[in-house]
């Protein structure tokens, strides 16, 4: 039974957040409120996020960052190239490095 619980945990976590972004210019609250159950989905079943969700939530205040929209990136300009991403809302500042 376990196999089907994440299968779907995971689809709907991935339609959730896919929605958010979609949402996040024309309804904040409702694409944070997205957010948040796709977040919750991934704790009730104790399931990891994939890498590409998490992405999406500030790693300071946990809250749902669309980019461009509530959140800056910017192209790191040293020698180890990254990005930087800035949460609009409680100002925290964290480095993705790219290969």
């Amino acid at each position: 039974m376990k196999p089907v619980v994440y299968k779907i945990a995971m689809e709907r976590m991935q339609i959730l957040v896919d929605n958010a972004i979609a949402n996040a210019r024309t309804d904040p609250e409702l694409s944070q409120r997205q957010a948040s159950i796709a977040r919750r989905i991934s704790t009730k079943y104790n399931i990891l996020m994939p890498y590409y969700l998490r992405m999406v939530f500030c790693k300071q205040c946990n809250f749902f960052i669309a980019l461009g929209i509530n959140a800056r990136i910017r192209l790191g300009r040293t020698s180890v190239k990254s990005l930087r991403i800035y949460c609009n809302l409680c100002g925290h500042t964290y480095r993705k490095i790219i290969s």
